[in-house]
Protein backbone atom coordinates (compact mmCIF):
# COMPACT_ATOMS: atom_id res chain seq x y z
CA UNK A 1 0.00 0.00 0.00
CA UNK A 2 2.84 2.37 0.87
CA UNK A 3 4.36 1.77 -2.56
CA UNK A 4 1.05 2.74 -4.15
CA UNK A 5 0.88 6.03 -2.30
CA UNK A 6 4.53 6.68 -3.05
CA UNK A 7 3.83 6.12 -6.74
CA UNK A 8 0.81 8.41 -6.69
CA UNK A 9 2.79 11.04 -4.78
CA UNK A 10 5.63 10.92 -7.29
CA UNK A 11 3.19 11.00 -10.19
CA UNK A 12 1.42 14.02 -8.67
CA UNK A 13 4.67 15.88 -8.21
CA UNK A 14 5.73 15.16 -11.79
CA UNK A 15 2.31 16.28 -13.08
CA UNK A 16 2.46 19.46 -10.99
CA UNK A 17 5.94 20.26 -12.26
CA UNK A 18 4.84 19.57 -15.82
CA UNK A 19 1.80 21.83 -15.49
CA UNK A 20 3.91 24.51 -13.86
CA UNK A 21 6.43 24.24 -16.70
CA UNK A 22 3.70 24.48 -19.35
CA UNK A 23 2.19 27.46 -17.56
CA UNK A 24 5.60 29.10 -17.42
CA UNK A 25 6.15 28.49 -21.10
CA UNK A 26 2.69 29.90 -21.87
CA UNK A 27 3.19 33.00 -19.73
CA UNK A 28 6.69 33.50 -21.09
CA UNK A 29 5.50 33.07 -24.67
CA UNK A 30 2.78 35.67 -24.24
CA UNK A 31 5.10 38.09 -22.48
CA UNK A 32 7.75 38.08 -25.17
CA UNK A 33 8.79 41.48 -26.48
CA UNK A 34 6.66 42.58 -29.41
CA UNK A 35 9.56 42.26 -31.83
CA UNK A 36 10.07 38.61 -30.82
CA UNK A 37 6.50 37.87 -31.88
CA UNK A 38 7.18 39.04 -35.43
CA UNK A 39 7.93 36.14 -37.74
CA UNK A 40 9.20 35.88 -41.30
CA UNK A 41 10.63 39.40 -41.38
CA UNK A 42 14.33 40.07 -41.75
CA UNK A 43 16.13 43.16 -40.46
CA UNK A 44 13.79 43.63 -37.49
CA UNK A 45 16.55 44.69 -35.13
CA UNK A 46 17.13 48.38 -34.51
CA UNK A 47 20.20 49.23 -36.57
CA UNK A 48 20.64 52.80 -35.35
CA UNK A 49 21.81 54.36 -32.12
CA UNK A 50 18.60 55.60 -30.51
CA UNK A 51 16.83 55.53 -27.17
CA UNK A 52 13.43 55.60 -28.87
CA UNK A 53 11.04 52.82 -27.82
CA UNK A 54 10.15 50.75 -30.89
CA UNK A 55 7.83 48.38 -29.02
CA UNK A 56 4.63 50.35 -29.91
CA UNK A 57 5.47 49.94 -33.60
CA UNK A 58 5.84 46.17 -33.30
CA UNK A 59 2.75 45.91 -31.10
CA UNK A 60 0.70 47.61 -33.79
CA UNK A 61 2.29 45.32 -36.39
CA UNK A 62 1.20 42.27 -34.41
CA UNK A 63 -2.28 43.63 -33.73
CA UNK A 64 -2.73 44.08 -37.46
CA UNK A 65 -1.79 40.43 -37.93
CA UNK A 66 -4.18 39.32 -35.19
CA UNK A 67 -7.21 41.50 -35.83
CA UNK A 68 -7.32 43.13 -39.27
CA UNK A 69 -9.76 41.08 -41.40
CA UNK A 70 -8.04 41.79 -44.73
CA UNK A 71 -4.48 41.40 -43.50
CA UNK A 72 -3.64 38.88 -46.22
CA UNK A 73 -4.29 41.55 -48.87
CA UNK A 74 -1.43 43.74 -47.61
CA UNK A 75 2.07 42.33 -47.87
CA UNK A 76 4.68 42.84 -45.18
CA UNK A 77 6.76 44.80 -47.68
CA UNK A 78 3.86 47.16 -48.42
CA UNK A 79 3.50 47.78 -44.70
CA UNK A 80 7.21 48.60 -44.48
CA UNK A 81 6.84 51.11 -47.35
CA UNK A 82 3.88 52.65 -45.56
CA UNK A 83 5.86 52.92 -42.34
CA UNK A 84 8.73 54.67 -44.12
CA UNK A 85 6.28 57.11 -45.70
CA UNK A 86 4.87 57.81 -42.25
CA UNK A 87 8.38 58.36 -40.91
CA UNK A 88 9.02 60.94 -43.64
CA UNK A 89 5.70 62.69 -42.98
CA UNK A 90 6.81 63.24 -39.37
CA UNK A 91 9.34 65.76 -40.74
CA UNK A 92 6.45 68.01 -41.81
CA UNK A 93 8.34 68.79 -45.01
CA UNK A 94 6.39 68.35 -48.28
CA UNK A 95 9.63 67.96 -50.24
CA UNK A 96 11.06 65.06 -48.21
CA UNK A 97 9.37 61.92 -49.50
CA UNK A 98 9.84 58.18 -49.95
CA UNK A 99 9.07 56.67 -53.36
CA UNK A 100 7.87 53.07 -53.46
CA UNK A 101 8.68 51.14 -56.67
CA UNK A 102 5.71 52.56 -58.62
CA UNK A 103 6.36 56.13 -57.47
CA UNK A 104 10.11 55.77 -58.09
CA UNK A 105 9.45 54.85 -61.72
CA UNK A 106 7.13 57.86 -62.12
CA UNK A 107 9.81 60.12 -60.62
CA UNK A 108 12.47 58.80 -62.98
CA UNK A 109 10.13 59.16 -65.97
CA UNK A 110 9.47 62.78 -65.01
CA UNK A 111 13.19 63.58 -64.83
CA UNK A 112 13.62 62.02 -68.26
CA UNK A 113 10.69 64.07 -69.56
CA UNK A 114 8.90 60.90 -70.61
CA UNK A 115 5.40 60.71 -69.15
CA UNK A 116 1.75 61.31 -69.87
CA UNK A 117 -0.50 63.46 -67.73
CA UNK A 118 -1.98 66.94 -67.74
CA UNK A 119 1.23 69.02 -67.59
CA UNK A 120 1.43 71.01 -64.38
CA UNK A 121 3.83 71.30 -61.46
CA UNK A 122 2.14 70.64 -58.11
CA UNK A 123 3.29 71.50 -54.59
CA UNK A 124 2.01 72.16 -51.09
CA UNK A 125 1.21 75.73 -50.03
CA UNK A 126 0.02 76.30 -46.46
CA UNK A 127 -0.70 72.59 -46.29
CA UNK A 128 -2.98 72.63 -49.35
CA UNK A 129 -2.31 70.91 -52.67
CA UNK A 130 -1.54 73.83 -55.00
CA UNK A 131 -0.62 74.30 -58.65
CA UNK A 132 2.85 75.83 -58.87
CA UNK A 133 2.58 76.31 -62.62
CA UNK A 134 0.94 74.76 -65.68
CA UNK A 135 3.44 73.98 -68.43
CA UNK A 136 3.03 75.79 -71.72
CA UNK A 137 0.87 74.13 -74.41
CA UNK A 138 -0.16 71.21 -72.20
CA UNK A 139 -3.70 70.00 -71.40
CA UNK A 140 -3.64 71.81 -68.03
CA UNK A 141 -2.49 75.05 -69.67
CA UNK A 142 -5.21 74.85 -72.34
CA UNK A 143 -7.85 74.03 -69.70
CA UNK A 144 -7.20 77.32 -67.91
CA UNK A 145 -5.31 75.99 -64.89
CA UNK A 146 -3.32 78.81 -63.28
CA UNK A 147 -0.53 79.20 -60.75
CA UNK A 148 -1.98 79.30 -57.25
CA UNK A 149 -5.04 77.16 -58.04
CA UNK A 150 -5.99 74.83 -55.18
CA UNK A 151 -6.73 71.19 -56.07
CA UNK A 152 -9.58 70.08 -53.81
CA UNK A 153 -10.48 66.80 -55.54
CA UNK A 154 -8.98 64.48 -58.12
CA UNK A 155 -11.93 62.74 -59.75
CA UNK A 156 -14.03 62.09 -56.63
CA UNK A 157 -11.12 61.74 -54.19
CA UNK A 158 -10.73 64.59 -51.68
CA UNK A 159 -7.11 65.73 -51.48
CA UNK A 160 -7.00 66.79 -47.81
CA UNK A 161 -3.75 65.49 -46.28
CA UNK A 162 -2.58 64.24 -49.69
CA UNK A 163 1.12 64.23 -50.38
CA UNK A 164 2.30 65.63 -53.70
CA UNK A 165 3.23 62.12 -54.80
CA UNK A 166 -0.25 60.75 -54.04
CA UNK A 167 -1.75 63.53 -56.12
CA UNK A 168 0.65 63.00 -59.01
CA UNK A 169 -0.15 59.27 -59.04
CA UNK A 170 -3.88 60.01 -59.50
CA UNK A 171 -3.48 62.89 -61.96
CA UNK A 172 -1.19 61.02 -64.33
CA UNK A 173 -2.46 58.31 -66.60
CA UNK A 174 -2.56 56.96 -70.11
CA UNK A 175 -2.78 59.34 -73.04
CA UNK A 176 -6.39 59.93 -74.08
CA UNK A 177 -7.92 59.18 -70.67
CA UNK A 178 -9.77 61.83 -68.69
CA UNK A 179 -9.30 63.19 -65.18
CA UNK A 180 -11.64 65.60 -63.40
CA UNK A 181 -10.06 68.17 -61.09
CA UNK A 182 -12.08 70.19 -58.61
CA UNK A 183 -10.24 73.50 -58.58
CA UNK A 184 -10.52 76.58 -56.41
CA UNK A 185 -9.04 79.38 -58.50
CA UNK A 186 -6.86 81.85 -56.64
CA UNK A 187 -9.08 84.69 -55.42
CA UNK A 188 -12.36 82.86 -56.07
CA UNK A 189 -14.85 81.60 -53.46
CA UNK A 190 -16.52 78.71 -55.27
CA UNK A 191 -14.68 75.69 -56.73
CA UNK A 192 -15.19 74.49 -60.29
CA UNK A 193 -14.84 71.09 -61.93
CA UNK A 194 -12.43 70.94 -64.87
CA UNK A 195 -12.25 67.85 -67.08
CA UNK A 196 -8.86 67.35 -68.71
CA UNK A 197 -7.80 64.71 -71.24
CA UNK A 198 -4.32 63.41 -70.54
CA UNK A 199 -1.59 63.57 -73.17
CA UNK A 200 2.14 62.93 -73.57
CA UNK A 201 3.94 65.82 -71.90
CA UNK A 202 6.89 67.44 -73.63
CA UNK A 203 8.63 69.78 -71.24
CA UNK A 204 9.07 73.23 -72.84
CA UNK A 205 12.30 75.11 -72.19
CA UNK A 206 12.75 78.50 -73.84
CA UNK A 207 11.31 81.01 -76.35
CA UNK A 208 12.77 84.29 -77.59
CA UNK A 209 11.16 87.34 -79.16
CA UNK A 210 12.39 90.69 -80.45
CA UNK A 211 9.38 92.95 -80.00
CA UNK A 212 8.56 95.72 -82.50
CA UNK A 213 9.52 98.28 -79.84
CA UNK A 214 13.05 96.83 -79.71
CA UNK A 215 12.71 95.01 -76.39
CA UNK A 216 14.21 91.51 -76.41
CA UNK A 217 12.27 88.91 -74.38
CA UNK A 218 13.56 85.55 -73.18
CA UNK A 219 10.79 83.34 -71.83
CA UNK A 220 12.34 80.53 -69.78
CA UNK A 221 9.87 77.77 -68.89
CA UNK A 222 12.13 75.46 -66.91
CA UNK A 223 15.72 74.94 -65.77
CA UNK A 224 16.09 71.61 -67.54
CA UNK A 225 19.25 69.78 -68.57
CA UNK A 226 19.19 71.51 -71.97
CA UNK A 227 18.33 75.02 -70.74
CA UNK A 228 22.00 76.07 -70.38
CA UNK A 229 22.96 75.69 -74.09
CA UNK A 230 19.59 77.07 -75.19
CA UNK A 231 20.07 80.12 -72.98
CA UNK A 232 23.55 80.66 -74.44
CA UNK A 233 21.99 80.74 -77.91
CA UNK A 234 19.34 83.16 -76.66
CA UNK A 235 22.03 85.52 -75.35
CA UNK A 236 23.74 85.39 -78.76
CA UNK A 237 20.41 86.39 -80.32
CA UNK A 238 20.13 89.25 -77.84
CA UNK A 239 23.63 90.48 -78.72
CA UNK A 240 22.79 90.32 -82.44
CA UNK A 241 19.54 92.25 -81.91
CA UNK A 242 21.52 95.47 -81.20
CA UNK A 243 19.26 96.47 -78.31
CA UNK A 244 20.03 97.37 -74.71
CA UNK A 245 16.64 96.35 -73.24
CA UNK A 246 16.00 92.82 -72.00
CA UNK A 247 13.13 91.03 -70.25
CA UNK A 248 13.74 87.63 -68.67
CA UNK A 249 10.30 86.12 -68.09
CA UNK A 250 10.38 83.53 -65.29
CA UNK A 251 6.63 83.53 -64.64
CA UNK A 252 5.26 80.03 -64.24
CA UNK A 253 8.76 78.55 -64.20
CA UNK A 254 8.76 75.89 -61.44
CA UNK A 255 12.55 75.50 -61.43
CA UNK A 256 14.83 72.57 -62.14
CA UNK A 257 18.58 72.02 -61.95
CA UNK A 258 20.68 74.18 -59.62
CA UNK A 259 23.60 73.99 -62.07
CA UNK A 260 21.41 75.52 -64.77
CA UNK A 261 20.43 78.36 -62.43
CA UNK A 262 24.08 79.14 -61.61
CA UNK A 263 25.02 79.03 -65.31
CA UNK A 264 22.21 81.36 -66.33
CA UNK A 265 22.89 83.83 -63.50
CA UNK A 266 26.55 83.83 -64.57
CA UNK A 267 25.60 85.66 -67.78
CA UNK A 268 24.69 88.71 -65.75
CA UNK A 269 27.04 88.69 -62.76
CA UNK A 270 30.79 89.32 -62.59
CA UNK A 271 32.97 86.35 -61.77
CA UNK A 272 33.00 85.40 -58.11
CA UNK A 273 29.75 87.09 -57.13
CA UNK A 274 27.51 84.94 -54.96
CA UNK A 275 24.56 83.39 -56.79
CA UNK A 276 23.12 81.36 -53.91
CA UNK A 277 24.14 79.84 -50.58
CA UNK A 278 23.07 76.43 -49.34
CA UNK A 279 22.56 76.58 -45.57
CA UNK A 280 22.81 73.06 -44.08
CA UNK A 281 22.25 74.10 -40.45
CA UNK A 282 23.40 71.85 -37.58
CA UNK A 283 26.71 73.75 -37.41
CA UNK A 284 27.68 72.50 -40.86
CA UNK A 285 29.56 74.82 -43.18
CA UNK A 286 27.37 76.45 -45.84
CA UNK A 287 28.10 75.86 -49.52
CA UNK A 288 28.37 78.98 -51.66
CA UNK A 289 27.79 78.95 -55.43
CA UNK A 290 29.42 81.82 -57.32
CA UNK A 291 29.09 83.32 -60.76
CA UNK A 292 31.37 81.92 -63.43
CA UNK A 293 31.60 85.38 -64.90
CA UNK A 294 29.95 85.16 -68.29
CA UNK A 295 28.58 88.61 -67.31
CA UNK A 296 29.84 90.46 -70.35
CA UNK A 297 26.48 92.23 -70.49
CA UNK A 298 26.30 93.13 -66.80
CA UNK A 299 26.72 96.93 -67.11
CA UNK A 300 25.57 97.48 -70.67
CA UNK A 301 21.80 97.08 -70.74
CA UNK A 302 18.49 97.68 -68.98
CA UNK A 303 17.11 94.52 -67.48
CA UNK A 304 13.73 93.48 -66.02
CA UNK A 305 12.90 90.03 -64.62
CA UNK A 306 9.24 88.98 -64.44
CA UNK A 307 8.16 86.67 -61.59
CA UNK A 308 4.89 85.43 -60.15
CA UNK A 309 3.47 82.80 -57.80
CA UNK A 310 4.53 80.11 -60.26
CA UNK A 311 8.20 81.12 -60.14
CA UNK A 312 9.85 78.61 -57.83
CA UNK A 313 13.13 76.97 -56.89
CA UNK A 314 15.79 77.70 -59.53
CA UNK A 315 13.72 80.66 -60.79
CA UNK A 316 13.90 82.20 -57.33
CA UNK A 317 17.66 81.59 -57.17
CA UNK A 318 18.28 83.52 -60.41
CA UNK A 319 15.78 86.30 -59.68
CA UNK A 320 17.01 86.67 -56.09
CA UNK A 321 20.66 86.90 -57.15
CA UNK A 322 19.93 89.53 -59.82
CA UNK A 323 17.81 91.55 -57.39
CA UNK A 324 20.35 91.45 -54.55
CA UNK A 325 23.25 92.41 -56.84
CA UNK A 326 21.11 95.18 -58.40
CA UNK A 327 21.53 93.77 -61.88
CA UNK A 328 17.82 93.68 -62.66
CA UNK A 329 14.48 95.08 -61.53
CA UNK A 330 11.92 92.48 -60.46
CA UNK A 331 8.34 93.05 -61.64
CA UNK A 332 5.24 90.96 -61.02
CA UNK A 333 3.88 89.02 -58.07
CA UNK A 334 5.47 87.35 -55.06
CA UNK A 335 7.26 84.10 -55.96
CA UNK A 336 6.25 80.66 -54.69
CA UNK A 337 8.83 80.23 -51.92
CA UNK A 338 10.33 76.84 -52.74
CA UNK A 339 13.74 77.45 -51.26
CA UNK A 340 15.09 74.11 -50.12
CA UNK A 341 17.61 71.63 -51.46
CA UNK A 342 16.80 67.97 -51.93
CA UNK A 343 19.11 65.02 -52.47
CA UNK A 344 17.97 61.72 -53.97
CA UNK A 345 19.21 58.48 -52.44
CA UNK A 346 18.56 54.90 -53.52
CA UNK A 347 17.05 52.96 -50.60
CA UNK A 348 16.75 49.66 -52.46
CA UNK A 349 17.17 48.74 -56.12
CA UNK A 350 13.67 50.03 -56.88
CA UNK A 351 12.87 52.57 -54.15
CA UNK A 352 14.11 56.13 -53.67
CA UNK A 353 14.31 58.68 -50.88
CA UNK A 354 14.19 62.38 -51.71
CA UNK A 355 15.19 64.34 -48.63
CA UNK A 356 15.70 68.02 -47.86
CA UNK A 357 19.31 68.66 -46.85
CA UNK A 358 19.58 72.46 -46.91
CA UNK A 359 17.80 75.76 -47.45
CA UNK A 360 18.66 78.36 -50.08
CA UNK A 361 19.71 81.89 -49.19
CA UNK A 362 20.03 84.75 -51.67
CA UNK A 363 23.34 86.67 -51.76
CA UNK A 364 21.94 89.04 -49.10
CA UNK A 365 21.01 86.05 -46.91
CA UNK A 366 17.28 86.28 -47.65
CA UNK A 367 15.62 82.94 -46.91
CA UNK A 368 13.62 81.92 -49.99
CA UNK A 369 11.71 79.05 -48.34
CA UNK A 370 8.05 79.85 -47.67
CA UNK A 371 8.47 83.64 -47.85
CA UNK A 372 9.47 83.81 -51.53
CA UNK A 373 10.76 86.93 -53.30
CA UNK A 374 8.99 90.28 -53.26
CA UNK A 375 9.24 92.16 -56.58
CA UNK A 376 10.54 95.72 -56.72
CA UNK A 377 7.35 96.67 -58.59
CA UNK A 378 4.41 94.51 -57.46
CA UNK A 379 1.87 94.08 -60.25
CA UNK A 380 -1.08 91.66 -60.24
CA UNK A 381 -2.09 89.59 -63.25
CA UNK A 382 -5.75 88.65 -62.77
CA UNK A 383 -7.92 86.06 -64.52
CA UNK A 384 -9.83 88.98 -66.02
CA UNK A 385 -6.58 90.29 -67.51
CA UNK A 386 -5.91 86.89 -69.06
CA UNK A 387 -9.43 86.65 -70.49
CA UNK A 388 -9.04 90.13 -71.99
CA UNK A 389 -5.60 89.12 -73.34
CA UNK A 390 -3.94 91.84 -71.27
CA UNK A 391 -0.57 91.48 -69.54
CA UNK A 392 -0.13 94.29 -66.99
CA UNK A 393 3.12 92.79 -65.73
CA UNK A 394 4.75 92.86 -69.15
CA UNK A 395 3.27 96.34 -69.69
CA UNK A 396 5.00 97.53 -66.52
CA UNK A 397 8.28 95.99 -67.65
CA UNK A 398 8.01 97.81 -70.99
CA UNK A 399 7.20 101.07 -69.21
CA UNK A 400 10.27 100.74 -66.99
CA UNK A 401 12.57 99.85 -69.89
CA UNK A 402 11.37 102.83 -71.95
CA UNK A 403 11.86 105.28 -69.05
CA UNK A 404 14.65 103.51 -67.22
CA UNK A 405 14.67 104.43 -63.54
CA UNK A 406 17.96 102.71 -62.84
CA UNK A 407 18.56 100.41 -59.89
CA UNK A 408 19.29 102.10 -56.59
Amino acid sequence: MSEFFKTRYVTGVVLFITLFFILGVYVGFNHRSEIEKVANLSGKETAVATEADFSPFWKVWNLINEKYPSVSEVTDQERIYGAISGLMSSLDDPYSVFFDPEEAKMFQDEIAGNFSGVGMEVGKKDGVLTVIAPLKDTPAYRAGIKSGDKILKIDQVITIDFTVEQAVRLIRGEKGTEVTLTILHDGEREPVEIKIVRDVINLPTLDTELRPDGIFVIKLYSFSAISTPLFRNAMKEFASAKTDRLVLDLRGNPGGYLSAAVNIASWFLPEGKIVVTEDYGNNKDPVVFRSRGYGIFSDKFKFVVLIDGGSASASEIVAGALQDHKQAILVGDKSFGKGSVQEVEDVTADTILKITVAKWLTPNDHLIAETGLTPDYPVKFTREDANAKKDPQMDKAVELLNSWPGIK
